[in-house]
């Protein structure tokens, strides 16, 4: 354990899938939130913290900025810029007085937030960071709050409202540098691909989990609608599309939990499929490949994280409903060890929901992760590994 309470909390918030590395280049900081709540969703002007843990210090606490865009689920969206020669990190926020959202782009060595990215017309905030830079998608947090409270800002401004598939909504893709947006693909493209699938009206859609491949040139997510009680057939479809926004794919086969893409120049991903993890080509919509047995890998349809150097895998997953357990699998001779059963009850399921997603540093020797500790605070914790 390397933060504690008990009175407040810290997490970073997201699973650590498309190189979702906590850890600075340099590895010096570690970017992670604190809140001094963590028993009701956060509503619009309510504070988290943005903090950096400083690995030369003990884990020293630092408070560098503060949002109120975020949720317990997913946090506020934190990825460190992929340029080693920056200190830079993204992270969502909203603003006060028209609930509007944005992307901060935060400099560390100048301890300010060197720019803001938002859009008056269309608001929406950081989805995915591609993984050698460049760009980021964006997506309407708003309309996810509204669709499926657990993933958005609730209370946030949302134009889309009333609108069930708008040609001005979507994913986003934002060039860092200039600032230049785009829609990327939009709703009204995306339901027009799931009607053909559909004997009824495609319901109001939303969208989860805008992935990058290593390579940046695909992008995996979920078009979802019907969720939390809102009208209509429900809707969990699985999409790749390109960059540009070409080459729509409708996935046909469903990769469970957290998907992860596979390293290097490919097109397949790591997901949890009929008990096993599996790899999945995108292309060929075929299961190619299999990590580790479903003895090793208990819940394959968890949370998995692939190492940076593409070797390792760490897969959480849940135990008697209220416990998580970690799983790292070395790739190039099936070694692997399991963690002890950690607490994480009561925030597994619901609004209050806070994923446990193992995250990677840059050097593939640590995991970091978050649980609930004895005073009933959600504090980081680290697995090590001793080769």
């Amino acid at each position: 354990q390397i933060t504690h309470g008990p009175d407040r909390n810290h997490f970073f918030g997201y699973i650590g899938h498309a190189q979702t590395i906590p850890w600075s280049h340099d590895g010096r900081y570690i970017v992670a939130m604190r809140t001094h709540f963590q028993d009701h969703m956060p509503g619009p002007g309510e504070i988290a913290d943005i903090v950096l843990l400083d690995t030369a210090n003990d884990y020293a606490v630092e408070k560098v900025d503060e949002t109120t865009g975020w949720n317990p689920q997913q946090g506020t969206m934190l990825y460190w810029d992929p340029d080693p020669e920056t200190c830079r990190f993204f992270f969502n926020d909203r603003d006060s007085k028209t609930g509007k959202i944005f992307t901060v782009l935060y400099d560390v060595s100048k301890r300010t937030r060197s720019r803001e990215y938002r859009c008056e017309d269309t608001p929406f905030a950081n989805s995915g960071v591609a993984q050698s830079g460049g760009w980021f998608c964006g997506l309407n947090y708003a309309r996810m709050a509204r669709l499926r409270r657990v993933t958005g800002y609730v209370g946030a401004w949302d134009w889309t409202e009333g609108v069930d598939h708008p040609e001005d909504d979507g994913i986003f893709k934002v060039d860092i540098e200039s600032g230049r947006v785009e829609v990327l693909i939009s709703f009204a493209q995306i339901a027009e691909a799931i009607a053909p699938t559909m004997d009824e009206p495609v319901t109001e859609l939303f969208i989860n989990h805008t992935l990058c491949n290593r390579s940046d040139d695909r992008i995996y997510f979920y078009a979802r609608g019907g969720w939390d009680g809102n009208p209509g057939v429900k809707v969990n479809q699985p999409f790749t599309v390109s960059p540009d926004g070409s080459n729509l794919a409708l996935q046909t086969i469903f990769v469970g939990g957290h998907p992860e893409w596979e390293a290097g120049d490919t097109n397949r991903l790591i997901g949890g499929k009929d008990g096993k993890l599996v790899l999945y080509d995108t292309d060929l919509q075929q299961i190619v490949g299999q990590i580790g047995t479903p003895d090793i890998i208990k819940g394959p349809g968890g949370d998995t994280a692939l190492s940076p150097d593409g070797n390792w895998t760490v897969t959480g997953y849940g135990i008697d409903s209220h416990y998580n357990e970690w799983v790292v699998y070395r790739r190039t001779d099936g070694t692997w060890a399991r963690t002890p059963r950690y607490d994480q009850r009561p925030y597994v399921k619901g609004d209050l929901r806070s994923d446990p997603g193992p995250l990677w540093n840059r050097h593939n020797t640590q995991v970091l992760f978050p649980s609930l500790v004895e005073d009933g605070s959600r504090q980081l914790h680290l697995i090590q590994i001793v080769q």
